[in-house]
């Protein structure tokens, strides 16, 4: 079983994004993304790590027609991030805390 902490910062960067987006396609993702990030991301970098995530059970992928794709957390992908953001918080308060597990 994958965590938030098994994964690449640029994935839970996408985790986040995709949280804050009704059902965004990729492109959606990739736009919000650059916003913060100074190298251009691709295709090449982008599809391939949202497939990964859904492969791990984070994202759900849909289809919004025949040529695009969207995506949302899944309900385990909600719990990572909720996770993730308490053990984030902890830290940030000086009080050292594991991570839950889900």
């Amino acid at each position: 079983m994958y965590m938030m902490q098994d994964l690449s910062g640029f994935q839970r960067d996408m985790l986040y994004v995709i949280s804050g987006l009704e059902n965004p396609k990729g492109l959606a993702v990739k736009r919000e993304l650059q916003k913060h990030y100074s190298d251009e991301i691709n295709h090449g970098r982008l599809y391939p790590n949202l497939d990964d995530l859904v492969e791990k059970g984070l994202l759900v992928k849909g289809t919004k027609d025949r040529r695009t794709n969207e995506y949302r957390l899944s309900e385990r992908g909600m719990r990572e991030i909720k996770s993730r953001r308490e053990w984030e918080d902890g830290m940030l308060d000086g009080k050292e805390t594991a991570v839950a597990k889900p």
